[in-house]
């Protein structure tokens, strides 16, 4: 496969709104000895591109500072190191940035084959919400077969997400949502209980649908008001699992008592600064435990827009506004 020289980028030259984002020319990256470099045919859109573009979310040390954080496409060139894959391999990447672009480099570790029958942009729609479901749910929440889970944000890729791999795991989950269309989008999914948190109170809920017992696991994206609710609302042996604050990281007056009294355990993660080794490890995971699923048609991702990668404003605007159900991608070529 020939690489040129340089390819065609989504530039965010300062923070700002979305506009800030267009389209600019800069050099093809050379991978690392661990890394392969693929060429990109599709893209995910992420809360944290968003948190990156408004200046929030800086990228770490040595990371690509193009944003994009999951990719599809054909393999075009192997570091050294690279072992297990080849140029002309079709996979998709966990990045550390730089998926917006014609061409991305990602850790051989990082990258997974695409599920048969997938095309680029459902490949591309798996690594962000798999990683982190399965990060967080799964490996530290312990989410088992035969309990149950709450999940915040139920309509969004990482609900729909959890959604699908509550379900093909043998748990059960409750969701939360914005609206009762989006509600019904997460029952179609197969949420065993959806709740409209604009007219009602989902600690409430969630105490009458486990009569009164309360949940296993609950993810969280929200944090802020959310935190005390989700304390009333997690079970004996209960676990809250934090991975945003959309409503902010502080909460005052908070009474630890009922964390003592019922043992349950509150803790959260971030993906982007962990290690290689440790993102591959959640790979690894995925590859034998999720893969096979998705293979045989199971656990697909929902798809609710697509924008050319000209478009990414417009990707970044849909995402604000919160109205989207499912993932929103970028045609790459």
């Amino acid at each position: 496969m020939t690489v040129p020289q340089s390819m065609t980028y989504v530039q965010a030259d300062s923070a700002g709104e979305p506009e800030v984002l267009k389209l600019a020319t800069t050099s093809v990256p050379a991978p690392k000895p661990d890394e392969v470099l693929i060429r990109v045919q599709a893209a995910g859109v992420n809360r944290p591109d968003v948190a990156q573009r408004q200046g929030s979310y800086p990228p770490p040390p040595g990371a690509s500072p193009i944003l994009g954080l999951e990719v599809a496409g054909e393999v075009a060139a192997i570091g050294d190191q690279v072992s297990g894959l080849s140029v002309g391999d079709r996979v998709c990447a966990l990045t550390n940035g730089g998926g917006y672009a014609e061409y991305c480099v990602a850790p051989e570790a990082q990258c997974l084959p695409w599920p048969s029958g997938f095309d680029a942009i459902r490949a591309a729609a798996l690594p962000e919400t798999s990683f982190t479901v399965w990060a967080n749910l799964f490996q530290l929440g312990h989410l088992s077969k035969g309990e149950t889970a709450l999940v915040h944000g139920g309509s969004s890729g990482i609900g729909i997400t959890a959604i699908r791999f509550a379900q093909e795991f043998g748990a059960r989950i409750f969701v939360t949502a914005g609206s009762d269309e989006k509600c019904a989008a997460c029952l179609k999914v197969g949420a065993d209980a959806a709740i409209n948190y604009r007219s009602q109170d989902f600690a409430a809920e969630v105490k009458a649908l486990t009569e009164g017992r309360g949940v296993d696991v609950i993810l969280d994206m929200v944090g802020g008001p959310y935190i005390a609710r989700n304390v009333r609302s997690l079970g004996m042996d209960g676990r809250l699992v934090l991975i945003a604050f959309l409503q902010g990281s502080k909460v005052q007056d908070f009474d630890f008592v009922q964390v003592m009294v019922r043992r349950l355990t509150i803790t959260g993660s971030t993906m982007r600064p962990r290690s290689t080794a440790q993102k591959g490890a959640i790979a690894a995971e995925l590859r034998s435990l999720v893969w096979p699923a998705l293979d045989s048609g199971r656990c697909p991702p929902v798809i609710h827009a697509t924008f050319p990668l000209a478009k990414a404003a417009e990707a970044h605007r849909l995402m604000e506004s919160s109205q989207h159900i499912g993932k929103i991608m970028l045609s790459v070529g």
